[in-house]
């Protein structure tokens, strides 16, 4: 009810504010030109008024929307160009603080430092439906980005410079304090069900009954994070299976065939899907400890959980192994090793008991050096997900051999899944070592696979 009142609310101001610069209630959009809409902005950071803002803000936006790709895209190109910072006011304010050395002028002198473009992108978001709108612009952004990145001209730069101001703005927006955790279950509505459906990254759902088999059963969950601006877009959500032990293997906790556990019988919450929802939003952190809210809730419902762990997917550990049995000194296998791990390029390798037990060994020992060793060059873990949930303040628990032989999983990671750990007496410990020295904590089990200690070698990182 709150933001309804508030969204009509902007949307009244909005609707003032377009008699004031010109527009009436019934004037459509139209069809804009590049070189309108950046004039529209250019007058949008000049107003002080905020009605007029509210309402210039909509309209931009909306014109925004109505063009072709390669006209948003020429569009933000000169966004990303011609609203930097002004250097003349940097460097007045330079030597204003080089003069006079204090918070006020430290402040000043940030100010000038501010590009112009994330004012623009604040003044945007006064629009009703505003952050929702600058979410899907960031994803035309992010495919701009992706278009230029080979390239290191002035526009790309450019570019990459204004997804820094979108991750900075929406690093703030999106802290973990505005969101909210609620359960999604059969009951809720039709409308976001559809797009738990639509925005599962990690095992596919393929129709309204395999949903219903994740959520209904009394042994199932599914929460989801949500921001009060994005109402009714998840931004997070995450699939929870309630077990007796901890799975080694996802096809039997999303097999049609099977009878539900009584809730005093579970003693294991696994988190096997957590999923992504907004790609204007990646790269934005909502915070460390979501899935610690997640474990508090489960605690709360059910005390007799005792483990709380994740069946997490590995998607580069397939690529990265490819590289290390081509690299003529690989540094995560061992040489004797490198013709029976190229079994996994065999098709239907795993099928057959023999070729899949003399792979076991030497795939688990290179998955230890993986997740222990192979760094970024920022030296943090190479894995996504690992660099995930560690942050999270989880422990790497368990290597799980042929966890997911999908088409899928074979091809991202031949076949492994791991478990991560979450124990609420050390996610802040865990979290504090790896936030501030890097530190992959394992269980030993892990750490006694890692059969081969060559030297790290810093890889690009995945996602």
């Amino acid at each position: 009810m709150n933001v309804s009142f508030f969204s009509d609310l902007l949307s009244s101001i909005s609707e003032r504010g377009r008699g004031l610069i010109g527009f009436g209630r019934g004037d459509e959009p139209g069809r804009a030109s590049v070189a309108d809409l950046v004039k529209l902005s250019h007058e949008l950071i000049s107003r002080r008024g905020e009605a007029s803002g509210v309402a210039l803000a909509r309209i931009i936006l909306d014109r925004y929307s109505s063009l072709p790709q390669k006209d948003r895209f020429a569009f933000l190109i000169h966004i990303a160009g011609d609203f930097g910072s002004d250097e003349a006011a940097i460097e007045h304010a330079i030597d204003a603080y080089r003069k006079t050395p204090s918070r006020a002028a430290a402040h000043a002198l940030h100010d000038a430092a501010e590009p112009k473009s994330q004012e623009l992108i604040r003044r945007l978001n006064l629009a009703a439906g505003g952050t929702l709108s600058l979410v899907r612009l960031r994803e035309d952004l992010i495919d701009l980005f992706q278009t230029l990145r080979t390239e290191r001209s002035d526009a790309a730069v450019a570019v990459e410079s204004l997804d820094q101001d979108f991750v900075h703005l929406f690093s703030s927006w999106f802290n973990r304090g505005f969101l909210v955790l609620r359960r999604v279950d059969w009951t809720t509505p039709a409308h976001i069900l559809e797009k738990i459906i639509r925005y599962e990254a990690v095992h596919e759902i393929s129709d309204w009954d395999d949903l219903r088999r994740r959520i209904a059963p009394a042994d199932r969950r599914c929460f989801a994070f949500f921001h009060p601006a994005l109402v009714d877009e998840p931004l997070i959500f995450v699939e929870v299976a309630l077990t007796t032990e901890i799975p080694d293997a996802i096809a039997p906790i999303l097999t049609k065939e099977r009878d539900p556990i009584p809730l005093k019988a579970a003693t294991t919450a696994t988190f096997y899907s957590i999923s992504n929802c907004q790609r204007g939003l990646s790269g934005v952190s909502f915070g460390n400890f979501l899935i610690k809210q997640v474990v508090e809730d489960l605690c709360r419902e059910i005390p007799n959980l005792k483990s709380f762990v994740t069946l997490s997917p590995v998607p580069g550990f397939a690529g990265w192994l490819a590289r290390e049995i081509r690299s003529p000194e690989p540094t995560g296998i061992r040489p004797e090793d490198r013709e029976l791990l190229q079994l996994t390029e065999e098709p239907e390798w795993f099928a057959e008991a023999a070729m899949a037990e003399a792979v076991r060994k030497p795939l688990l020992a290179a998955a230890a050096y993986y997740f222990l060793r192979a760094k970024t060059a920022t030296g943090r873990p190479v894995d996504p997900v690992a660099r995930f949930h560690l942050g999270n303040g989880a422990r790497l628990e368990r290597l799980n051999f042929l966890g997911d032989t999908s088409a899928k999983g074979l091809k991202q990671a031949h076949g492994l899944m791991v478990n991560y750990l979450y124990d609420l007496d050390t996610i802040e410990k865990h979290h504090e070592a790896y936030a501030n020295l890097g530190v992959v904590t394992a269980s030993s089990a892990v750490q006694k696979a890692l059969k081969f200690e060559g030297p790290s070698r810093a890889v690009p990182a995945a996602g």
